[in-house]
């Protein structure tokens, strides 16, 4: 699977996407040719080179001439219309147009007003048009089929624009950002721009470390200002290979802690709970602690965005005062739940596979267990008729 990693170390905006891109390979040419079929007029594309605090990337230069462009204004509908009329890749079209729903959404709810009466200043929507459209079509052309982003960096203090002076992560860009990880380190200014903020958390499956992968290209995007850190984008485009073999990889959290001195009864209620919280999974392990004292590894896998909830509720629902946690890369089998007719009523099973190949199936416990009490059937019978019908 071919796969582009960002790293917002400097945040993201528009124009650092696309120049990113083109400094890891996208050809300039067929970028401007694909942005024709948006039948725009009086503008240019082009990039330039440029040193950042000592590194080198690629500056996306898109010039709007303001004399044709600069008295009008466009909404979402006339956005819309421009780029599902064109003759781009409906795939492109397509996301292209979320993109800018999204965008068009933030801040009509920050402006407390609908969609539609939303509007984009002339100039700026021509830019952000290309922008967006652009970092759609060079991703498609790089053949990219997965989207990974690193936590992104915001910026701090306020930032000037239209509407007066606004904090920074500015109004709209908080509300794109929102479940996604986010960071601040004391950099004044803004980092991570609306356009950039819209595109990434809507075109990135994942948010996190970089993955198992390998790097082919890295290009860095530049943007316009010079904040005390270099103002670059970075993009890792290389293969994540396990996949091609059918199975997908995904990121999750392992949290992990000892306990020697807590009655076991806690246990039945600590698994319970987390299960019910949403974990991925919890288990236990036998441990030899400290002083030949046995103990209990309690383990915990879930999703990254989720490590601070599950951490308190092992430090509040267990005797441990600490907890470790890391990030790990998991393979996984596709998934399917399905509800079958049985003689011991409807039952779901779990289907597993590898492209278009079963692997696994299995009854759902609860639901086996639920009709071996309504039944008096043994248990082991319905799980072996269940999975027999299953298959």
């Amino acid at each position: 699977m071919r796969v582009a990693y960002f790293d917002c170390f400097a945040g993201a905006a528009g124009d650092m996407i696309l120049g990113a891109l083109l400094d890891a390979g996208l050809p300039l040419a067929q970028l401007q040719e694909e942005i024709a079929k948006l039948k725009l007029d009086n503008y240019s594309i082009d990039a330039s080179r440029v040193v950042k605090k000592g590194i080198a990337g690629t500056r996306a230069l898109i010039t709007i001439d303001q004399d044709h462009h600069g008295h009008h204004h466009r909404h979402f509908s006339h956005i819309q219309e421009i780029i599902g009329t064109s003759e781009l890749d409906d795939v492109v079209r397509a996301r292209s147009i979320s993109i800018f729903k999204r965008l068009a959404e933030a801040e009509a709810h920050v402006h407390n007003t609908d969609v539609e009466s939303v509007h984009f200043h002339e100039v700026g929507a021509m830019d952000a048009i290309i922008d967006v459209v652009g970092a759609v079509v060079g991703l498609h052309l790089l053949g990219i089929e997965k989207i990974i982003c690193s936590p992104m960096h915001v910026g701090s203090g306020t930032v000037t624009c239209a509407h007066g002076v606004l904090p920074v992560p500015a109004p709209a860009t908080a509300l794109l950002v929102i479940g996604k990880p986010v960071y601040a380190t004391g950099v004044k200014g803004e980092l991570l721009t609306p356009t950039g903020a819209a595109i990434l958390t809507t075109l990135c499956s994942d948010f996190g470390p970089m993955p198992g992968m390998t790097i082919e290209h890295i290009g860095y995007g530049a943007g316009t200002s010079d904040p005390e850190i270099p103002n670059l984008l970075r993009v890792s485009i290389g293969t994540m290979p396990c996949e091609a073999a059918g199975l997908s990889s995904e990121q999750v959290a392992v949290i992990e802690t000892n306990v020697d001195d807590m009655t076991p009864q806690i246990y039945d209620w600590l698994i319970e709970k987390t299960l019910g919280m949403g974990a991925l999974d919890i288990f236990l392990t036998p441990a030899q602690m400290k002083k030949n004292r046995p103990g209990t590894l309690i383990t915990i896998t879930c999703n990254p965005r989720d490590v601070s909830r599950f951490a308190e509720l092992l430090i509040t629902e267990t005797t441990s005062i600490g907890i470790r946690w890391r990030i790990e890369n998991r393979l996984k089998a596709e998934r399917e739940i399905k509800e079958i007719e049985t003689p011991y009523g409807k039952i779901h099973v779990k289907y597993a596979g590898i492209g278009e190949k079963i692997v696994n199936v299995s009854p759902e416990y609860e639901d086996c267990k639920k009709a071996a009490r309504e039944y008096d059937v043994p248990l082991k019978k319905i799980l072996e008729t269940v999975r027999k019908m299953a298959e």
